[in-house]
């Protein structure tokens, strides 16, 4: 008995997240920088995927966000969209991508749609970013939105510290949710804040909220994938869940692969390509009776 093909999945867009928003669904995303990746996030069925600015830490060895390029966002960029068909694509925009001028902000927001393949970008900051905010938006570039910890102020918060612990951090941290609202961001990243905080912020707001290290009560959580996977071998965030380690599994198998290859185990027979014995006869022939002359 025949069955018909499953359907295709469909895109997921900003109205799907706000859908779900409103009916009290967690949303999820994860952070990609290659095609496979994005397949298989694709394929897991996440509902957005992030190709952060995080790359520069645990793709390119930096030890912040801040020597990212635009040249490098974009190529990234580009992989994660011929992978992902299905999820929200969302593309972080570098440091100085959109502080030095709406115009440059409009223009660089457009370039991850236009090159990059993306259907949404992430800004970092507060009021000081709702003029970029609301020219990008203008433009008919959906737009997320950053507040809490924002690596790319890392210098002047003094480190990768929680943010909105007092009641004067907590208020502006509030009232820059709502101008970043207000402004037509879709969406809001609550970074390494209190949870009772981030609880109040989601439940103030009428656009999705996404938690990282911003407790349970957000409207969806995000984590870097390298995390996740434990991919790195280094200090990871107390918010971080690890679901698997690969970088020893990576280690286990590369020592493996060596050990084989010395003792010249690999490759065995079942990883080579045969040649007609009559096509290696004739070759050798030739080749012996070249030699002997």
């Amino acid at each position: 008995m025949s069955t018909a093909p499953a359907s295709p999945q469909r895109k997921v867009t900003l109205h799907t997240l706000q859908a779900k928003k409103e009916r009290g669904e967690p949303i999820t995303m994860l952070t990609a920088y290659d095609f496979p990746t994005a397949r298989a996030l694709d394929r897991a069925g996440v509902d957005a995927i992030l190709v952060g600015d995080s790359l520069g830490m645990v793709v390119l060895g930096y030890d912040t966000t801040l020597p990212v390029t635009m040249e490098d966002m974009l190529h990234h960029a580009r992989a994660v969209a011929r992978g992902a068909r299905v999820a929200h694509l969302v593309g972080d925009m570098p440091f100085l991508s959109y502080q030095t001028s709406v115009g440059e902000a409009m223009r660089n927001a457009g370039r991850f749609l236009q090159e990059g393949g993306m259907n949404a970008v992430k800004l970092e900051g507060g009021r000081e970013v709702v003029p970029a905010v609301r020219a990008i938006v203008a433009a008919g570039i959906p737009v997320v939105g950053h507040i809490g910890l924002t690596p790319q102020k890392v210098n002047q918060l003094g480190g990768f510290r929680t943010q909105g612990k007092s009641a004067a951090a907590a208020r502006t941290l509030l009232e820059d949710a709502h101008a970043l609202e207000d402004a037509g961001c879709h969406m809001l990243v609550l970074e390494a804040i209190p949870d009772r905080l981030a609880g109040l912020i989601t439940r103030r707001l009428s656009i999705p909220t996404i938690g990282i290290g911003a407790g349970a009560a957000c409207g969806g959580q995000v984590l870097v994938t390298h995390d996740l996977l434990g991919l790195t071998d280094g200090f990871a965030p107390k918010f971080v869940k690890r679901y698997a380690n690969f970088h020893d599994e990576m280690a286990r198998a590369f020592a493996a692969y060596i050990e084989d290859v010395s003792a010249r185990r690999f490759p065995e027979a079942a990883h080579a390509h045969e040649l007609d014995e009559d096509v290696f006869r004739a070759l050798a022939h030739e080749w012996d009776g070249a030699l002997a002359h």
